[in-house]
């Protein structure tokens, strides 16, 4: 009797381990994973994180939740992936700010997002445009720039939070015009456009696809598109290398979107999760869709190839921080 006790919790085992393997063994996603985003919903990383997640998880055959922790330009939701489960499970969708700009304007921050991010891949890369309340009395930057001389500490500014691309970049455009102005933060871009189309902020550098439908709508004026060129779908509003300022046409891309997870990420993971950003960045539907509706450009590569873009935009930004100081106080 001793003896058959032993041989059943011997099988008990054996079944039990057997079972643990299987769950381990099966391919993966084996469950939904959880995406999460540094900003509030309805702001342009919300938006593009939301429109891509649904195409990843058709390709990945597993939902995907968006989960959003807005604040502290992305800061919140960066230390709850970066301390997550390296299995695959949680994932970042992040914008510029998160990997490049942020960390190397601000040396208050507490992360590394070459050591402590596993950096998957670039999804898009998006354009910005400064634009300002329909009852402030400029059509271009120049006439910004010496509004803001004439006008001094009467203009302020909104930022999708402290070290937002918004932010980041403001503060260069500042740096580079000698313009004045207070800055308020907020959580998202849809907040900036919202504040400015009501007058209660004067100035926004925003990504175009939060701002194109105020701007379509007559409750935003537009003055100038990031970048040496102009845009298709604003074909009348000048580059920031048309304003004569030096310095303005570097700001391009305003932003770009990246996926990553917490350091550690088992290799077989981030090649399925490289592959599907590929796959999906390819599809002719999305590559009209991210143009048309969210304004971007769909983005193909490699981890590695990510990696050294993150590397050469972090001695860029560290460059500028040696001229732009942003610190939490801020």
């Amino acid at each position: 009797m001793a003896t058959n006790g032993i041989i059943f919790r011997l099988s008990i085992f054996v079944v039990g381990a057997l079972a643990i393997t299987c769950v381990h063994a099966q391919p993966y996603p084996a469950k939904p994973l959880r995406l999460i985003v540094g900003f509030g919903a309805g702001g342009a990383t919300d938006v593009v994180g939301r429109y891509f997640a649904q195409k990843w998880s058709e390709v990945l055959k597993t939902p995907i939740v968006i989960d959003n922790k807005p604040g502290a330009g992305q800061l919140i939701g960066i230390k709850a992936a970066i301390s997550a489960t390296p299995d695959g499970y949680t994932l970042f969708l992040g914008s510029g700010s998160a990997f490049s700009q942020g960390p190397g304007v601000r040396k208050d921050l507490p992360y590394d997002p070459l050591k402590d991010f596993t950096l998957i891949g670039l999804v898009s890369a998006a354009p910005g445009v400064i634009v300002v309340a329909p009852s402030l009395l400029v059509r271009n930057v120049r006439e910004l720039v010496a509004y803001s001389k004439d006008n001094q500490n009467k203009l302020n500014y909104g930022s999708s939070g402290l070290g937002s691309a918004s932010h980041l970049q403001t503060e260069y455009l500042i740096s580079l015009t000698g313009m004045k102005m207070a800055h308020i933060p907020f959580k998202s871009a849809a907040d900036i456009v919202r504040e400015i189309a009501v007058g209660s902020v004067h100035v926004g550098l925003t990504p175009l696809e939060g701002s194109f439908a105020g701007i379509s709508g007559g409750r935003l004026r537009p003055l100038a598109v990031t970048g040496s060129k102009r845009l298709d779908s604003l074909p009348d509003v000048p580059s920031l290398a048309e304003s004569g300022i030096k310095g303005l046409e570097g700001i391009d891309p305003y932003t770009y979107y990246a996926l990553a997870g917490p350091a550690g990420l088992p290799p077989s993971v981030v090649a399925k999760l490289s592959q599907t950003l590929n796959t999906v960045a390819k599809m002719s539907d999305v590559i009209v869709q991210v143009r048309e509706r969210l304004y971007n450009e769909p983005a193909t590569g490699t981890p590695a190839s990510f990696r050294k873009f993150v590397e050469t935009d972090l001695r860029k930004w560290q460059e500028l921080g040696k001229v732009v100081t942003i610190k939490a106080t801020d």
